[in-house]
């Protein structure tokens, strides 16, 4: 149980600076849907599914693949110096290709008018990635303050900037044109300054990171490199793969959206990525999640009851996003004020899909040490891939006809395929003794008690109702999973003992 106090401590500090910088980001999303046009909402949207791509290219794997090897002795004093030149090197170098041929990126991504997009994208990559091996560095020697600080205060800085640049400018032009900070400003720039507000964030970010970016020596041990690629390269293509499965849809949308003209195509892509954010809480708390666990799952690996730990792990996850779950699905009445253009609220039936696809996408990440601490890292690879051909198949056949819905569809099946495959394979190769019977039927029963809630709230549309059902539900399912699971919560100090003396 020690071990997943600790892991607790860990998600709890990584997690309130991620799920704090993007729940501060989230919050935007009312206010860039009521700023920007649908078709302008469409078309930032499609920036931000490209840059994920783009992102994984330039990583290729390596934060991972830190972790891994510094925990070996020969390469602990070497592996930061090594990865450092590595990224720097094909950093400059994809950044250049980048900007070269943005052009071209621009027109394959549905914002051919906007290739300007493309060249600010690619600094704010370039950026992020310099900065990646510096947060795993802060991960790896237990410093979530400053990780928490840099994060916080740079999306701070972004909002910020965002609502300067889309607000505080366009006053400023009609109460006095002769301002000098007009300078700057160009309203006919719109998104750009969105992407220019996320630019300076990422340079500031590699600015107060400097002490530990340039915490290295330009000594490259070639030897330890080709083996660290090698464990890498199958992470890499998972992560662009999984990039296929996390934001490709969007821009196939754009390709094929049922649309009469390419502004109406924007609008759903801008619809349907509005709702998206809508599953927010899951995803958040599975990004959370994942700092904390990645070396955690690591070091936790030397441990005779390793497994068991890994078990106990998946057991609390699972209970915490099928609570979530509830909280979005039964009260999207609630959450669906975020989104301030109500002609986008046409999309909110694709939520609580995307909710139960990210609640898979959780668990088959929990799944996935098995592969990354038994050096099989191609299974990874594979897994994904399988993943990728359901998204790419099922978006291209169905998209024309049925628009985002099938976006949200092929979401679905694609982590639940992904999840299920490393399931399936894990436990031949690394057997870990999870509740697998209870953990399906916890998803089983949200899912029932969300189609219980809509089917009465269908019948008889009543806002008192809608809340009330909702409420009785999720506290009632809040109060199952603390008796059927009694002994394991009656173990955690102080909230255990709290908990069991009001039920």
């Amino acid at each position: 149980m020690s071990g997943i106090k600790k892991l607790a401590g860990q998600t709890l500090w990584y997690g309130v600076s991620s799920i704090f910088a993007r729940f501060l980001n989230y919050l935007l999303t009312p206010y860039l849907t009521y700023k920007l046009s649908g078709a302008a909402y469409g078309e930032m949207s499609l920036v931000y599914a490209a840059i994920p791509f783009l992102n994984t290219l330039f990583l290729f794997g390596v934060e991972t693949a830190f972790f891994r090897y510094i925990q070996k002795d020969e390469y602990k004093n070497e592996i930061y110096n090594t990865l450092s030149i590595s990224i720097i090197t094909s950093t400059l170098s994809l950044c250049t290709l980048l900007i070269l041929f943005n052009r071209s990126f621009a027109h394959l991504i549905s914002i051919k008018d906007h290739a300007e997009y493309v060249t600010i994208s690619a600094f704010i990559i370039a950026f992020d990635a310099l900065s990646a091996l510096p947060f795993a560095k802060l991960r790896h020697e237990n410093r979530p303050m400053k990780f928490a600080f840099v994060r916080i205060s740079g999306i701070l800085l972004y909002i910020g900037l965002t609502y300067f640049f889309l607000s505080v400018c366009p006053t400023l032009l009609q109460k006095n044109p002769n301002s000098p900070l007009l300078l700057i400003y160009n309203k006919e720039f719109g998104v750009g300054y969105i992407l220019l507000a996320n630019l300076v964030q990422s340079f500031y970010q590699l600015v107060v990171l400097r002490k530990e970016f340039f915490d290295f020596h330009w000594k490259f041990n070639f030897p330890m490199w080709k083996e660290v690629m090698l464990y890498a390269w199958p992470l890499a293509v998972a992560g662009f793969a999984g990039m296929i499965n996390e934001t490709f849809d969007r821009i196939m949308l754009g390709w094929w959206a049922p649309a009469q003209s390419e502004k109406a195509a924007l609008f759903e892509v801008g619809t349907y990525s509005a709702c998206y954010k809508l599953s927010i809480l899951i995803t958040l708390f599975i990004q959370a999640f994942r700092m904390g666990a990645e070396p955690f799952f690591f070091k936790q690996s030397q441990q005779e009851d390793a497994p068991r730990t890994y078990a106990r792990v998946m057991k609390f996850f699972v209970i915490t996003i099928t609570l979530m779950f509830l909280v979005v699905a039964l009260y999207l009445d609630i959450w669906k004020q975020f989104i301030k253009n109500e002609a986008m609220w046409k999309g909110l039936t694709v939520v609580p899909i995307l909710l139960f696809a990210n609640m898979f996408l959780g668990i088959y990440y929990n799944l996935s040490i098995w592969y990354k601490l038994s050096q099989k890292t191609m299974a990874g690879a594979w897994i994904t891939l399988i993943g990728a051909v359901i998204t790419l198949v099922i978006n291209a056949a169905f998209i024309p006809r049925y628009s985002y819905i099938a976006c949200a569809w092929a979401t679905f099946l694609c982590y639940g395929s992904m999840m299920v495959v490393s399931y399936i394979w894990g436990q031949k190769k690394y057997p870990i003794p999870y509740a697998t019977k209870k953990l399906c039927a916890y998803m089983v029963i949200v899912a029932i008690l969300y189609f219980v809630h809509h089917y009465v709230t269908s019948w008889w549309p009543n806002t008192w109702l809608n809340y009330s059902l909702a409420t009785v539900l999720t506290f009632g399912y809040l109060v199952f999973i603390l008796r059927v699971e009694r002994k394991e919560f009656s173990r955690l100090p102080y909230v255990g003992k709290m908990i069991y003396k009001f039920i």
